[in-house]
């Protein structure tokens, strides 16, 4: 797990809580999903394969969950934009967390590596 203050605690309101609140879905999905950190974004692993990032956007200063495995996830609210591997899952700061799909996003992006379609060693 990663020290808190080095990236949530340092953001602004409404962002703060909305980035704790996502990280704290993304930990409690399943427990075999830890943290770290990478490029100096808080990075979540899945049996210490790479499973999602959570950032800000530097236009809109939005927060985002970024899909590692992407190109296997089907959600509309998914956008590619000019990455080949990853999607992202915009979020309003300002307004409720859409819960039923970040499960649904989360379950999905899950189910890939659990199936195989992604391979863990």
């Amino acid at each position: 797990m990663i020290n808190k203050d080095n990236f949530y605690l340092d953001k602004q309101e409404p962002n703060k809580g909305c980035l704790l609140a996502m990280r704290n879905m993304v930990l409690g999905f399943d427990a075999d999903i830890t943290e770290t950190r990478k490029y100096g974004m808080p990075c979540f692993c899945y049996k210490g394969k790479m499973f999602c990032y959570l950032w800000v956007d530097k236009k809109s200063s939005e927060p985002y969950f970024l899909m590692v495995e992407g190109k296997h996830l089907h959600h509309p609210q998914l956008e590619t934009g000019t990455r080949a591997r990853m999607k992202i899952f915009r979020v309003d700061p300002n307004t409720d967390l859409p819960i039923s799909d970040i499960n649904l996003i989360l379950k999905e992006a899950l189910d890939v590596y659990k199936n195989g379609t992604i391979v863990i060693k």
